[in-house]
């Protein structure tokens, strides 16, 4: 099983965000969704941080849902930053930042809604970013996220694990692993959060053949979620097997399935809220895009 490596996440997402949105399908299907699900949750909040912010499109949503919030997005790829830059251009509601979901670079209390999807999959634990949401969120503040769960993706990790072994490699092969209901559910509460609920949708989406969905997947920067191609004979041995078998289990007029297990959740923080939240200035190490683009306004 592979590991995330942080960095190259980053990089991925940095050199496919110009084509991120003319592949995300099941992404953005999980935006509209996710906006339905938060009207209503949380009324008239004043500001707003949107963890993976990614190329802007939940917070579109979230400018007419909340048009009088002012609104934050924050990616860890400065690439899917400037693809945000472009799309949201002339709404002075927005401020874009590059950053961590692990280390916000926001002070206690600085926001009345913190929000996220399709972000949380891209860690080794849950723990550090809820905490983190915990932290910048008001007393009363609502958390709400949506992230990829463990069934996502099962047909191309199993045919990929029966391939791996049936063509003699040791170990397991190389698939990310996603969470599960009960692991998120957990870390809401380790982070402090009450009244939370975590609930699990599947989304499915069909393509011509495994060559296709792989390449829609990478296309998105989603590269880790997917086995690692390489010019070796015995790797190549592997995806021709996991091709076959995968077409073999799961084609239907002629067409192959991916499954996505879509983990909606949320928590909120619990005491009074605050009279006058603290505004949601970046400390000194935080990198903000505007500086990293050389004086371009946001």
């Amino acid at each position: 099983m592979v590991g995330i490596d942080r960095t190259k996440v980053r990089h991925s997402f940095d050199q496919h965000a110009r084509e991120y949105e003319a592949y995300a399908c099941v992404q953005k299907r999980v935006v509209a969704r996710f906006a339905g699900l938060l009207r209503g949750r949380q009324a008239n909040p004043r500001r707003v941080l949107d963890i993976g912010s990614g190329t802007g499109m939940l917070i579109r949503d979230l400018a007419g849902i909340y048009p009088m919030a002012d609104l934050v997005g924050l990616d860890l790829a400065f690439g899917m930053g400037l693809a945000a830059r472009a799309n949201l251009a002339g709404n002075p509601s927005v401020r874009l930042m590059t950053g961590d979901a692990e280390r916000l670079p926001f002070g206690e209390r600085a926001f009345d809604l913190v929000v996220s999807t399709s972000t949380f999959q891209w860690l080794e634990s849950l723990d550090k970013a809820f905490a983190e949401a915990y932290r910048v969120l008001r007393p009363g503040g609502l958390f709400s996220f949506a992230l990829f769960g463990e069934r996502t993706l099962h047909e191309l990790r199993s045919s990929y694990r029966r391939a791996w072994g049936a063509c003699g490699r040791g170990g397991e092969g190389r698939t990310q692993r996603f969470f599960g209901v009960a692991e998120v559910d957990s870390a809401l509460s380790r982070a402090g959060f009450g009244t939370c609920q975590v609930v699990s949708e599947l989304e499915i989406e069909t393509h011509p053949d495994v060559p296709a969905l792989l390449r829609s997947i990478r296309r998105i920067g989603a590269g880790n979620t997917a086995p690692v191609v390489s010019r070796g004979l015995s790797e190549r041995r592997v995806m021709l097997e996991m091709m076959e078998l995968y077409r073999r289990e799961y084609a239907a007029d002629g067409l192959i399935p991916a499954t996505y297990e879509v983990i909606y959740g949320l928590g909120r923080k619990g005491g009074l809220p605050d009279p006058k939240p603290a505004k949601p200035e970046p400390n000194r190490k935080s990198k903000i895009l505007m500086e990293r683009g050389k004086g371009e306004k946001i």
